[in-house]
């Protein structure tokens, strides 16, 4: 097996660390947690959830990862974790999988309409539609109607992505982070500046920046929990194995702290360009979730600002390196698991985990059209891996980890890498975070889990 892979650098550490949190849950599904669930009241709990939670069991797939020095199952087997323990790890790893089957399938579709956009052929008119959400409608819908469209643009998202991974951890995963963060950040910059200067931005900022106190639940306060587990990748086996790539002398906790942030910075920067341009055209009636957001409401906006075609462009691209990082990281779980349990090169593994998805992505892109018909419990295949492998894999993975890391680690384990000791007395600071992993974040994650079963 080659020597174990290490980032270069602490900027490339943080690059990739950043672009496995920040992607399309930040893009697509804050917007619309926040619109469903009172705006502002719903951010206040969701940047609570993210520092006293989410951070907390960031750091315990950080310790994990780079304690045990392997993948997400190998960790645990190296820290000699007993009793199946290694179980936690293989499900992190099966989730991040069947998220990878449907992940890619949005890839593909932000790939068509960058392509649609570039050409102009997305603002082009329909006959007989005059209006203009009928026509963003109508033109998702032929689109994934089709078999060719979503099969070859998928397949070039594959292929893609396939070709960064086989240039490893430094010359792919890290070299292609330092340069997709930053653009992706300059590129929600520039958004926010020109939200935040049309007519009606003063409401769309109120609606999201200013709390109404009366609109928080107990069925807000779980969804802004699920929200934060959910944008910073917990429970994916991706922090674990990122982790296994960082250097000895990583600072875990200042570690998790920037990346928290600057996921957090992401997606109250959507908020800031999504809330103003609604409000501005009139369209907060509309619904802000996940494919009708980004290819329904978002080009109808771009369709009333000058320069529709640049900012279509513009906005598409910033989608697709989103959909990029969260793709490369998720699949570098699988890829680091085949190469690191059966002994193979990185070339092999690569193959191995990416090449079946060429059939089995390609059947959900289907799913969502011509093969429509096929249904799992009454779910479509594509809602179906969504439900399962971010509903109920993904909290019972973050559940268990934090019960292995609370009551059966080694002693001193978690506080240890917090520190970056071999022994002596944790700090304070260290043991909070420790009785918050043993505690708290178990219980909380359970009743997330449960309420969306219910």
């Amino acid at each position: 097996m080659a020597k174990a892979a290490q980032f270069a650098s602490k900027l490339g550490l943080i690059a990739a660390t950043v672009g496995s949190a920040v992607g399309l849950g930040n893009i697509w599904r804050f917007p619309a947690e926040a619109q469903a669930n009172g705006g502002a009241a719903f951010v206040i709990i969701y940047i609570i959830c993210v520092f006293l939670l989410g951070i907390p069991v960031m750091l315990a797939e950080f310790s994990i990862g780079r304690a045990g020095r392997s993948d997400a199952v190998g960790a645990f087997k190296n820290l000699g974790a007993g009793k199946g323990w290694w179980a936690v790890g293989a499900l992190a790893i099966l989730a991040s999988y069947l998220i990878l089957w449907f992940y890619m399938v949005v890839a593909g579709w932000t790939f068509e309409y960058l392509m649609q956009s570039i050409t102009g052929a997305l603002y082009e008119p329909i006959a007989g539609i005059t209006d203009e959400d009928s026509l963003f409608s109508a033109k998702m819908h032929t689109y994934i109607q089709t078999a060719a469209g979503p099969l070859v643009n998928t397949f070039i998202v594959l292929a893609l992505n396939l070709v960064i991974l086989l240039f490893g951890v430094q010359k792919g995963i890290e070299r292609m982070s330092t340069i997709l963060m930053p653009l992706l950040f300059v590129l929600l910059a520039v958004f926010c500046v020109v939200s935040l200067t049309l007519p009606g931005a003063a409401d769309g900022v109120a609606f999201f920046l200013h709390p109404d106190f009366s609109k928080i639940t107990p069925a807000v306060v779980l969804n802004a929990l699920g929200q934060s587990f959910f944008s910073l990748s917990l429970g994916m086996g991706i922090l674990i194995t990122y982790a296994s790539y960082f250097p000895a002398d990583t600072k875990l906790p200042r570690t998790a702290m920037t990346v928290s942030v600057l996921d957090l910075l992401v997606a109250i920067m959507m908020g800031l360009i999504i809330f103003p341009a609604v409000t501005t055209f009139g369209l907060e009636n509309h619904t802000l979730e996940g494919a009708a957001l980004v290819f329904i409401t978002l080009p109808e906006v771009f369709t009333r600002m000058p320069g529709t075609q640049l900012w279509s462009i513009l906005f598409f691209l910033l989608l697709l390196v989103a959909a990029l990082t969260s793709t490369l990281s998720i699949a570098e779980v699988s890829v680091k698991f085949v190469q690191d349990r059966f002994k193979m090169r990185r070339a092999a593994a690569c193959a191995i985990v990416l090449c079946p998805l060429f059939l089995t992505s390609g059947v959900t892109a289907l799913s969502q059209g011509p093969l429509s018909h096929i249904t799992i419990c009454g779910m479509t295949i594509f809602d179906f891996l969504d439900f399962v492998a971010t509903d109920i894999f993904l909290p019972l993975g973050s559940i268990f980890l934090c019960v292995y890391m609370g009551w059966f680690a080694p002693a001193g384990l978690l506080t240890g890498q917090l520190d970056n000791s071999n022994g002596g007395k944790p700090r304070l600071i260290s043991r909070i975070i420790a009785l918050n992993v043993r505690y708290v974040a178990p219980v909380l994650i359970a009743l997330v889990f449960i309420t969306n079963l219910l």
